[in-house]
């Protein structure tokens, strides 16, 4: 089984990745939660991955955060729902948010998920109640600061999209960054920094 990949992110679209490792791509369905959080095509990216085995396939699903495969493998003990379906509930919503509502037995708002029906939201909740709990106390939620790596990690990877390098966005990230800052803080000095 193969647990994770790291290497060149050689082609980006919503419904799949092709990750180069060793000269060899492997093609990898993300989240759009883990989509809009990963690096341009051509830069380097560590996914988390589960591996699913069918008899006619083998397909790999990818993830950046353990919170985010974990809350796959719960999803995927609920019967009726595939792979597919797991990754569009982990594209409704943030992950804190889904995890909160998961835990919170809010099986309505699930429902404004796309292809989250009644009785599937129901199920989730009944069945991943008590592991979204669990894992909701140690996922971050939206604005409130993030564990430092991640926030660090957030900082350049905007940096990167707004068009600066790699490495002088990590430069710039590192010169600035303070514990437990939020990213849009950690962003906007390091965004001076690089004026300056």
């Amino acid at each position: 089984m193969i647990a994770s990949l790291a290497g060149t992110l050689d082609e980006k679209s919503p419904e799949r990745l092709v990750v180069d490792v060793g000269g060899v791509g492997y093609a990898v369905h993300v989240s759009l939660q883990t989509f809009a959080d990963l690096p341009p095509a051509g830069a380097a990216v560590r996914l988390l991955v589960h591996t699913e085995v069918r008899e006619d396939a083998i397909e790999l699903f990818g993830f950046l955060r353990p919170e985010e495969r974990a809350l796959f493998h719960l999803l995927r003990k609920v019967k009726g729902l595939g792979p597919r379906t797991a990754l569009v509930v982990l594209s409704g919503m943030p992950l804190g948010d889904l995890l909160a509502t998961i835990a919170g037995g809010d099986g309505a708002r699930l429902q404004t998920i796309p292809g989250v029906g009644k009785k599937i939201g129901e199920r989730i909740v009944v069945e991943c109640r008590e592991g979204a709990a669990t894992l909701a106390a140690g996922a971050p939620r939206r604005g409130t600061p993030v564990a430092m790596d991640g926030v660090l990690a957030e900082a350049v990877s905007a940096l990167v999209n707004l068009g600066y390098k790699r490495a002088e966005a990590e430069r710039a990230v590192e010169r600035v960054k303070r514990p437990a800052a939020p990213l849009e803080d950690m962003v906007r000095a390091a965004l001076q920094g690089l004026a300056g």
